[in-house]
């Protein structure tokens, strides 16, 4: 992936656009949806605060803030420094894998995007359409950016949740930071040094992925800052010889698209095929998941009855969720479940639902769906659409000899089968009140909605945080 050094630099194009985007230009459908997908994360930081990770986290963060916090965190009575809220913050919202995806970047941009800019435009003393603005210049670049690798990061180990929202961040903190075009550039080109993300948390099901978006955040305010007094970063850190993509591709940089990166910039809004997840796991996962449900209750189908199955998924995503082979078929830990089409399919079939009850303790543990799990086997779907649709198919043979199969060619939540505001709502206030009584509940959805009308970005921050 190489580029002519007289042709414009990328970073160029993309901080134009974001020292330029108006919230005017902005259509009002865009701005909805982009309230929606925050209250989506919002939620999903609140039902976090119920897990073991998110209390160690913490403990991590307080002890790095020496108590000298003033920035709330969302769900939580406590305060960190700037930088250590917004990785918390992180960490909250992609901690279940329940946050969205950008299918064809197969990005979690929201997860850090949302928290770096609730941040930076706090510090700034800014209102809330401020905020709304810089998400939303944020998740146009992310997601483009995500996408010009084709789906390649995965392939060679990197988690472009990390490696690109670092970028992302960097923008969208900067135009909260009042940055010119020229010091827009300079951040993206401070932030190559920082973007980071390893997919080796796949092993052995370890906590890692979980803090990749918030530190994309960190990176990107970091960054932005730097720039601002002056730092000096590379002029082409996505097409440069040593750019990100040469860099973390490799020989996959080849099959990588530049050209998609600026892409109809403020024409096209990415943020609209942003998908909402219908179940907390990875995204590759859930069209195997629902095609089990589904047979299991077509067919009235019970354990004792399946003599094999075998899940057809894309190539692409056969290194994230089917191996190594052992731990996707018994699962060591929740993190494992969430990343396992054995334990996705098994669970459908045997339970007819795959929701955070599945990733309790004890349904990890529950004999009858772990030996199911064995019995699934996975092969290549020939007919894969990816990364436009994440398709899965579920094929079962009976003790009997039968066999029953369905396919979801177009997985829940996709673009062309979206999970509704309404739907987004349902979700939020069911993971809100895990945590908060309905009222409580239904405050922090209300807030999250009015997002650009009268309150500031601080207004809203003390919001979400919960009651001392």
């Amino acid at each position: 992936m190489t580029i002519s050094s007289s042709v414009r630099p990328i970073s160029d194009t993309l901080s134009d656009f974001v020292a330029t985007l108006d919230v005017q230009q902005i259509p009002a459908e865009v701005l909805e949806r982009a309230r929606h997908l925050i209250l989506d994360a919002v939620g999903i930081a609140h039902a976090s605060t119920h897990y073991d990770f998110a209390h160690r986290s913490l403990s991590a963060m307080n002890e790095l803030s020496a108590g000298a916090g003033d920035t709330p965190v969302i769900g939580l009575a406590t305060k960190l420094s700037m930088r250590d809220a917004m990785l918390m913050n992180g960490i909250l919202i992609h901690g279940l894998d329940y946050d969205d995806t950008h299918a064809a970047g197969v990005i979690h941009a929201t997860a850090s995007t949302f928290p770096c800019a609730l941040g930076a435009a706090a510090r700034a003393g800014l209102a809330g359409d401020a905020l709304l603005a810089a998400y939303v210049a944020g998740m146009e670049v992310g997601t483009r950016l995500a996408s010009v690798a084709r789906g390649g990061f995965h392939q060679v180990g990197f988690h472009p949740t990390g490696m690109i929202g670092a970028f992302a961040c960097a923008l969208a903190a900067g135009r909260l930071f009042g940055l010119n075009a020229p010091q827009l550039s300079m951040a993206q080109g401070i932030a190559l040094s920082m973007a980071s993300g390893s997919m080796e948390f796949l092993q052995d099901g370890a906590w890692t992925k979980r803090m990749h978006p918030g530190w994309a955040a960190v990176a990107g305010v970091t960054a932005a800052t730097m720039a601002r007094h002056g730092f000096k970063g590379p002029y082409r850190p996505y097409e440069g010889r040593f750019g990100v993509f040469n860099s973390c591709l490799g020989p996959l940089a080849k099959d990588g698209d530049l050209s998609l990166a600026t892409a109809d910039l403020g024409e096209v809004w990415e943020l609209a095929k942003v998908t909402v997840k219908p179940i907390p796991a990875c995204h590759f996962t859930h069209a195997c998941a629902d095609a089990a449900a589904i047979l299991r209750e077509r067919h009235g189908l019970r354990v004792a009855d399946i003599a094999s199955v075998r899940a057809l998924v894309p190539q692409e995503v056969v290194k994230t969720v089917c191996e190594p082979v052992a731990t996707k078929k018994r699962p060591q830990n929740s993190y494992d479940a969430q990343f396992s089409i054995p334990y996705a399919v098994a669970t459908g079939l045997a339970r007819g639902r795959f929701g955070l009850a599945e990733l309790d303790e004890a349904a990890l543990r529950e004999e009858s769906v772990l030996a199911l799990a064995q019995k699934v086997e996975y092969a290549v779907d020939p007919d894969s659409p990816f990364p436009t649709y994440y398709s899965g198919e579920v094929i079962v043979t009976l003790n009997d000899g039968r066999e029953l199969r369905h396919r979801e060619h177009i997985n829940r939540g996709a673009a062309d089968r979206p999970i509704s505001n309404a739907d987004v709502q349902r979700k939020a206030l069911e993971n809100l009140q895990l945590v908060a009584s309905p009222a409580r509940a239904a405050q922090v959805r209300d807030l999250v909605l009015a997002i650009g009308a009268d309150q500031t970005a601080a207004q809203l921050q003390r919001g979400l945080a919960a009651r001392g």
